[in-house]
């Protein structure tokens, strides 16, 4: 076997690294670094009456795929999820960083290999990310499903902060990872999670979208999305917006009205709101220039201290704040870990591209270190680092040469069946 094993790093055939997210799912092949494409983690759901709302190429569109058991149709990834149409609700498979809904995650694997990969799943082996609370059920389904039905020649699973940590070059760290649902510190020892001092909350950028959208209903401003839009006029900042409403389909669905609103405070939140680098002080806050935001319909102004106090929420919270978390995590390991964790806070996940983020996180935890602890912040600069952490990771990992011989492979799979997971992937 060994010298098939050795094929799959070799240059003859590219392994695949994938990532889910609650925010999307990372795909694309190891040894590149960044992934080939970033998939929603939502799937539209549409029923398959004649929608007389679609492009006519859009009718015959390979993405859409009708089940004719149950003639529902699922549209995957930004292109289509993104376009009005009547009766399509909005799903994501995910839930509490784990797959739930599996039925929704196959289509948009299905989508990944015909329309981002564009080859056989049986060419390629595949390592999967997953959270680190991930339950044996889920992986053992997750080994089942890529070599049953796609027909894997080798399948890998590694927990997310694992790859995060390697992709800074750490084998020992301590992550701190905050993406769409939640906030969560694992800290990572020579490569392997310390399962029982892994802390989260569910404290992430969706919680955060959600607060700049009650802070924007509060003061009135019209919370129109682009695809109500069909043109705009020019008007002096906080004067009231002028704008042609679009003409729309009927019954769009209640989920996908939401999740377009979700899309407009992501883009508001990654704008506007900052971090201080203190506790939230109004008198300090007030004193910073104040940031320029305009909305899809035209209306623009200025946004000052409440930009600090909605990201603050992060962080002041006395349980769930990001430098509690990290705390709390490094005091659950053994005593002789600890100093190797401060000594390596790996940042990653998509809401710490707040501005201001790894620098409050550092001051959090340095207060709360022991006074002789040499601490060190490990944030990649890029967002696209910070952003796809774990699936750079698995990059790195898939194609390191010491890695080969411990792929599950098709054959291990046919003898000993999906608790080969168990026993292989810690």
């Amino acid at each position: 076997m060994s010298g098939g094993t050795m094929l799959y790093g070799g240059d003859e055939i590219g392994a695949l690294v994938f990532d889910p997210g609650h925010h999307s799912l990372r795909v694309g092949y190891a040894q590149e670094d960044s992934p080939k494409a970033e998939i929603p983690s939502v799937v539209g759901i549409g029923t398959s009456a004649p929608d007389t709302n679609l492009d006519p190429e859009t009718k015959t569109d390979n993405n859409v795929t009708p089940n004719n058991a149950d003639a529902r149709k699922f549209y995957v990834d930004t292109n289509y999820v993104n376009v009005p149409r009547s009766h399509m609700e909005v799903q994501t498979y995910m839930k509490d960083g784990m797959i739930d809904n599996w039925e929704l995650f196959e289509k948009v694997i299905d989508y990944a290999y015909a329309n981002v990969i564009q080859s056989e799943p049986e060419y390629h082996p595949v390592l999967f990310s997953e959270a680190s609370w991930n339950v044996r059920n889920n992986r053992e389904k997750l080994t089942e499903l890529m070599f049953e039905k796609y027909n894997v020649p080798a399948f890998f699973l590694v927990k997310n902060a694992v790859l995060a940590a390697f992709s800074s070059g750490r084998a020992t760290a301590l992550v701190v990872d905050s993406g769409a649902t939640h906030t969560s510190a694992v800290p990572v020892h020579e490569g392997y999670v310390l399962s029982q001092a892994v802390v989260k909350s569910p404290l992430g950028g969706d919680f955060l979208s959600r607060q700049c959208r009650q802070h924007l209903e509060k003061l009135n401003i019209d919370l129109s999305p682009v695809y109500k839009i069909a043109s705009k006029d020019v008007v002096k900042e906080r004067d009231n917006a002028r704008f042609t409403l679009r003409k729309l389909p009927e019954n769009l669905t209640q989920s996908w009205q939401n999740y377009m609103v979700q899309l407009m405070m992501q883009d508001f939140q990654m704008n506007v709101l900052q971090v201080l680098e203190n506790p939230f002080d109004e008198r300090v806050a007030s004193q910073i220039p104040m940031v320029h935001y305009e909305f899809p319909n035209g209306y623009h102004q200025d946004f000052g201290s409440e930009r600090f106090k909605i990201a603050e929420s992060l962080f002041d919270n006395a349980m769930l704040g990001a430098g509690q978390l990290a705390s709390t995590s490094v005091g659950m390991c053994d005593a002789d870990v600890r100093l190797s964790l401060f000594g390596s806070v790996v940042v990653t996940g998509g809401n710490t591209l707040l501005q201001g983020f790894p620098e409050r996180l550092n001051r959090d935890l340095q207060l709360r270190a022991p006074s002789n602890t040499r601490l060190k912040m490990i944030s990649a600069n890029g967002s696209v680092e910070r952003r796809f952490g774990a699936w750079i990771g698995g990059s790195i990992l898939a194609s390191i040469g010491t890695f080969q011989q411990m792929w599950i492979s098709s054959q291990e799979y046919e003898e000993a069946g999906k608790s080969q997971v168990e026993r292989k992937c810690p």
